[in-house]
């Protein structure tokens, strides 16, 4: 049971931080180191975890609960990746990486694989 949290927080970091070096090289060649610190500033976007209480909470999914990590707000990051260029079109791809990584970390880890 350690191994698999150990586990969960080992694939969810890495998707936040080592991931997006793949994303920008594959997809922003030209650029792709700026590409990939704009998409790691995008983890600012967990700034709105600081208006819940308790502010973290690992049994809480954030996607649908923190204001930036809504479904209304999720549908505008997929339409920048789609719409938007430049550097807009990167934070939009981060932002849309983001609320990814923690939908799989929710309801792959906890749902699917029932660890807690």
């Amino acid at each position: 049971m350690e191994n698999l949290v150990m586990l969960r927080e080992s694939v969810h970091y890495f998707l936040h931080l080592v991931f997006p070096v793949f994303i920008a090289k594959v997809f922003f060649k030209a650029n792709w180191r700026n590409a990939y610190f704009i998409m790691l500033a995008t983890m600012l976007v967990d700034l709105d975890h600081l208006f819940a209480n308790p502010i973290f909470d690992p049994d809480r999914n954030s996607i649908g609960f923190h204001p930036m990590h809504s479904y209304p707000m999720i549908a505008l990051y997929f339409l920048g990746c789609v719409f938007l260029h430049g550097k807009y079109r990167i934070i939009a791809v981060g932002l849309f990486f983001h609320m990814v990584t923690d939908f799989q970390d929710y309801f792959l880890w906890k749902k699917l694989l029932n660890i807690y």
